[in-house]
């Protein structure tokens, strides 16, 4: 059972950087568990406002019901009680509400709702949905806005009055004009997390709207640089951030972008790199090329001491 209501839970996961885990998979592609409970030892010795269990980079869209069960709850029996573990909910209402029941079962501390699957739908049935997915937990919900499931300033403000333990709203999309609606509407109500593929390249704009944390894929495999970043965005040394975009999160965003899906795959390439490797990604997701591997590999390596 979770130690977090949904007040202290929105509250923690606004206080520090975020990351979504990769789920490990050996060669046959099936779910190595130990490997992956050692991950999260090895990750939540780190100060972090909280772990998103199978997740997008933790490759959700190609895990089974089964399975997502069984990460969360192996994330969630090998983090510490102060690092807040979320599960994954998505697909139509009917199955996001079953993936809650799941994430209760499995001992999460909150929820992360992902887009309906394929069906594009209005405001009103995508309110809809949130509200029938929050009331069917008691655990802290955050939605997340992007893809076919992009949530008005006005939506998100009627979800914040009828559903008590809706907690944040994740931003997927990079609209400046519906983030800075949704903030000055709602304050303080949620947590605001920054949720664009690698998002240290939206950090430092964002935090002018109230989005006090991201989600950093980069913390995976680079956890002292991922950290470090973060607190130079909250300090705003803006000469710091922008000299660690350059040397290495823009260079390493030209790799993610040669290829659909390389935002998950460059993450798991960055584990192998770093001798953390967690295995192939599943089809359709492709791995990168040996030689953009090797290429990622000495773009770490030039990092400064103390942050490869």
């Amino acid at each position: 059972m979770t130690s977090y209501t949904p007040a202290e839970l929105r509250s923690r996961l606004g206080s520090g950087l975020l990351s979504f885990p990769v789920t490990h998979f050996r060669d046959d592609l099936s779910f190595d568990e130990d490997a992956y409970r050692e991950n999260i030892v090895r990750l939540a010795k780190y100060d972090v406002g909280g772990l998103f269990a199978a997740g997008g980079t933790g490759e959700f869209f190609s895990l089974t019901p089964t399975e997502v069960e069984r990460v969360v709850t192996a994330a969630a029996d090998s983090a510490p009680d102060d690092t807040p573990i979320l599960a994954p909910a998505g697909y139509g209402t009917t199955t996001a509400t079953e993936f809650a029941a799941a994430a209760e079962r499995a001992g999460a501390d909150g929820i992360l709702l992902f887009p309906p699957y394929l069906t594009e739908a209005g405001q009103e049935g995508l309110a809809r949905h949130v509200e029938a997915v929050c009331r069917s937990t008691s655990l802290g919900v955050v939605v997340y806005s992007r893809a076919n499931a992009v949530y008005s300033a006005d939506t998100i403000a009627r979800l914040a009055e009828t559903c008590p333990n809706l907690i944040g709203y994740k931003d997927g999309v990079g609209d400046i004009d519906t983030m800075t609606r949704v903030y000055t509407r709602l304050g303080e109500r949620l947590t605001y997390i920054g949720g664009l593929p690698t998002a240290e390249t939206f950090a430092l704009p964002y935090l002018e709207l109230g989005v006090t944390t991201y989600s950093s894929a980069i913390f995976n495999f680079l956890p002292d640089f991922a950290l470090g970043f973060y607190t130079a965005v909250r300090e705003r040394r803006h000469d710091a951030v922008l000299r660690m975009l350059t040397d290495f999160v823009l260079p390493y965003t030209e790799i993610r972008n040669r290829q659909p899906g390389y935002a998950v795959s460059i993450v798991k390439a960055g584990m192998t790199a770093t001798g953390h490797s967690a295995g192939p990604v599943r089809p359709p997701l492709t791995d990168l090329s040996a030689p953009e591997l090797d290429e990622l590999t000495r773009l770490i390596a030039g990092l400064p001491t103390g942050t490869a």
